[in-house]
């Protein structure tokens, strides 16, 4: 209630822009379309779960959100996606590219199986460059833009989640700093963010826990847990013209987990 009324009493952030969220149906692409449309903003939800993502459009209503199904790995699904969008709103301001898969967490290299390794890497990382590419096929034109890829502790660490899951949130990080250089000389921003671990269907599924069990994880900055709404507002800073000269940047949102190593040094604690 307290956020509500704070977006409603400041400037909206995003008035005017328009958005095309992937994985927009539940878990952070939701949390980032509800508080984008907060803050003025118009959302295209792109997602596979048509019945989640029509409920979310609903809620927000017609005139703030559209849903167009998409499989982020299919091209023709990505590039119908961006086409909806300028057909309804004639331009796309801001491409989120969100929608992830994990695989299931074996412990042993000898067990993962080539095809459960590719189909992740198709989500995670080929379906980010297929919406970021067809991000700028439209943006190039507009002579601006801004592509927000959302990463993960593991595009910084290893040790954290599998393998292949490792590899692709690593993978994009590369892909976001290549592009940033190729796209800056038209005034389109690309750029990625990086959350530590949050109380989400994926996550939860992947590491078989519950809350309960997942409120005891490591923290390096007590007293504070991350929630979806702080990735939807470092996501509003990326997407605004307050971060007009941010581009080709990996935006840690894990308290300084990727910083430090909590076993060893000066500052050494139990883990």
């Amino acid at each position: 209630m307290a956020g509500d009324s704070a977006v409603s009493s400041a400037a909206p952030r995003l008035e005017g822009k328009v958005a095309l969220i992937t994985g927009g149906a539940q878990g952070i692409g939701e949390c980032i379309a509800r508080v984008f449309t907060k803050h003025g903003a118009k959302v295209i939800i792109a997602d596979i779960q048509d019945d989640l993502a029509q409920s979310v459009c609903q809620d927000l209503g017609p005139e703030l959100a559209t849903f167009v199904h998409c499989d982020v790995a299919n091209e023709s699904d990505i590039e119908n996606a961006i086409n909806t969008t300028i057909a309804k709103h004639g331009k796309l301001d801001i491409m989120i590219n969100n929608a992830a898969v994990a695989d299931e967490a074996k412990t042993s290299i000898l067990d993962n199986k080539k095809s459960e390794f590719e189909r992740v890497i198709s989500v995670n990382l080929t379906g980010v460059f297929l919406g970021t590419k067809h991000a700028a096929r439209v943006m190039i034109p507009a002579q601006k833009g801004s592509i927000i890829t959302i990463g993960s502790v593991c595009s910084s660490v290893g040790g954290v989640a599998s393998h292949a899951y490792t590899s692709s949130k690593h993978a994009t990080v590369g892909l976001t700093r290549n592009v940033a250089a190729e796209l800056g000389k038209f005034g389109i921003r690309v750029n990625c963010i990086s959350p530590y671990f949050i109380v989400t269907p994926l996550w939860m599924d992947f590491f078989k826990m519950d809350k309960e069990a997942a409120s005891g994880l490591y923290t390096n900055l007590k007293g504070v847990s991350l929630e979806l709404e702080d990735v939807a507002e470092a996501a509003i800073y990326l997407a605004s013209d307050e971060s007009k000269y941010v581009s080709g940047h990996n935006l840690a949102l894990d308290g300084g987990f990727t910083a430090i190593n909590p076993a060893f040094g000066l500052f050494a604690r139990p883990v």
